[in-house]
């Protein structure tokens, strides 16, 4: 069932005694989560609605959850993170897509070497990172999601081309990793 959902965004910590809740946001407007319907956990069992909710910072809102009427209702909620059906998104534009696209795509180099495949998308406030599994090698490469590393992306050949930094093709020093 996760394959068929995508992630919008996180529970946080709870926000005072009266069951509001911290809500991370990861749709590009970051209100417009609350005209997602249904908003899921993990499982895509359990429904939440969103009664009410104001930004914070960023892409950091204070949201009333349907049913959460107290602090400890919202501080079982902390951590849990919320998916759509993917149905339930608009349709991308040519040249567009989702984040969630990526992971499983094989990353090529330009001249068309398997370099290694997309494992997840992350992002720490400071833009995308693409978490790449080298072919053979045990440790990921963390990448920026970004044109000049990852010049493109083809959805239907599964594929996307990497230019790794210079930093990153260096040969390490030891073998015995």
């Amino acid at each position: 069932m996760l394959s068929e959902l995508i992630l919008v965004g996180r529970f946080g910590a709870p926000h005072g005694v009266g069951g509001k809740i911290r809500l991370s946001s990861f749709t590009g407007d970051p209100c417009a989560i609350a005209s997602y319907q249904p908003l899921l956990d993990e499982s895509g069992k359990r429904e939440f609605s969103i009664v009410r909710l104001r930004p914070l910072n960023n892409n950091l809102l204070i949201a009333t959850i349907g049913g959460v009427c107290d602090r400890a209702s919202a501080a079982a909620l902390t951590n849990t993170a919320l998916y759509v059906p993917r149905a339930s998104l608009p349709k991308t534009a040519a040249e567009e897509f989702y984040l969630a696209d990526l992971i499983g795509l094989e990353a090529v180099t330009e001249t068309g070497e398997h370099f290694g495949r997309v494992l997840n998308v992350l992002n720490y406030g400071g833009g995308s990172i693409l978490e790449v599994a080298r072919a053979g090698l045990r440790d990921t490469l963390l990448l920026p999601f970004t044109k000049k590393i990852f010049p493109s992306v083809d959805l239907e050949a599964r594929r996307l081309t990497v230019l790794p930094p210079t930093e990153i093709e260096a040969k390490p020093a030891c073998s015995d990793r």
